[in-house]
């Protein structure tokens, strides 16, 4: 059994008090990501407390924190260093934690480019729901034998584990970023960043909103002259990425908005009125209809996506009878009493 402190201690009697007694615990840390989810009935678990940076080896980019410690601290200490979250995790609010960022899996702007969160863990300490300390993974990048456990709580919501370390690997920031805008229909600009990407322009995000292609390039300060050169476009502010990275951009404030993962090749439709990432990835769309059906047609899936409150509808892609019989074994083998955020991703589990 990996090594405790004081407060992971607190958690675990708690954990195990709930275990006894079948009692369903709701994980709770910055809350800055309630409206991600199905609502969940029961005691509170407070991990806000349980925080603070435990190693950062800058020169190993690898860095170790508590789960509740806040990104703003994270990022705080990584930028005195010139280092990044390549990931671009969105902070919903100040509160938003490593723990919310790891157990909700989103990626910011550069997730196409860089990659997602998931690729970034190296290990992770939970606890499970039986009250027992377990660690996973380590602190280097390196081939892992079986399963990659650590990265299988990326996205889990709590409801495998309760996540107390997290180490990641973090990455130098780039010298220097220009975005670019083009005038163009999202079709036709979706081919030149396919063009753009296999030329190896050091694209790192892209937006099509309202008839402009927006693409960041982010390199030393030559290399986007030499992109700049090639590419062309209208020199843009570079402040709609925060937006878009924190979902503070006006589009993200509209009721009954959908999120779209879809093959970037997907025909685009009624693209007036959607906002288009990674490179045709991610699709966020307002709508009054349900899209899990047509979603699953085009070999992505959709998840109901509002900043305003929780809800108690379906959140979640539905899943096939066979891939919910392998989730319920694999929240079984870690929560038996399903006392760990129960029904926070399916009712089901």
């Amino acid at each position: 059994m990996p090594e405790s402190n004081d407060k992971t201690e607190l958690l675990r009697d708690q954990i195990i008090r709930s275990y006894d007694s079948k009692t369903p615990l709701v994980i709770q840390a910055g809350n800055s990501k309630s409206f991600y989810g199905r609502d969940v009935e029961g005691e509170s678990l407070l991990l806000a407390g349980h925080q603070g940076i435990l190693s950062y080896q800058a020169s190993e980019l690898v860095i170790t924190a508590r789960s509740g410690t806040r990104l703003s601290e994270l990022e705080s200490a990584l930028d005195e260093h010139g280092q990044q979250l390549a990931f671009e995790p969105p902070l919903h609010t100040d509160q938003a934690t490593l723990g919310g960022a790891i157990a909700s899996g989103l990626s910011g702007p550069a997730r196409a480019f860089r990659g997602a969160a998931r690729d970034f863990v190296l290990g992770a300490k939970i606890i499970n729901g039986k009250g027992e300390l377990m660690q996973f993974g380590g602190q280097v990048m390196k081939n892992v034998a079986g399963y990659d456990v650590s990265r299988l709580m990326v996205g889990a919501q709590g409801t495998l584990g309760v996540l107390t370390e997290i180490s990641l690997k973090v990455l130098p920031k780039t010298e220097a970023e220009t975005t670019l805008a083009f005038d163009v229909d999202a079709a036709q600009g979706h081919q030149w960043l396919r063009d753009w990407l296999h030329q190896g322009q050091p694209i790192t995000a892209s937006c099509h909103y309202q008839g402009t292609l927006s693409v960041r390039l982010s390199s030393t300060a030559n290399s986007i002259a030499q992109a700049y050169k090639k590419m062309g476009g209208e020199m843009a502010s570079g402040g709609l990425w925060p937006q878009l990275r924190h979902q503070t951009h006006p589009y993200f404030q509209q009721d009954h908005l959908w999120r779209l993962s879809l093959p970037p090749s997907t025909s685009i439709h009624n693209e007036d009125k959607q906002l288009i990432e990674w490179g045709g990835a991610l699709r966020w769309k307002a709508s009054n209809s349900e899209l899990f059906e047509q979603a699953r047609r085009l070999h992505g899936h959709a998840t109901r996506y509002t900043l305003r409150a929780a809800s108690t509808q379906q959140i979640f892609q539905p899943l096939q009878a066979s891939m919910l019989a392998i989730q319920k074994r694999i929240k079984h083998a870690f929560d038996p009493r399903n006392i760990l955020n129960p029904n926070r991703l399916y009712q089901e589990l």
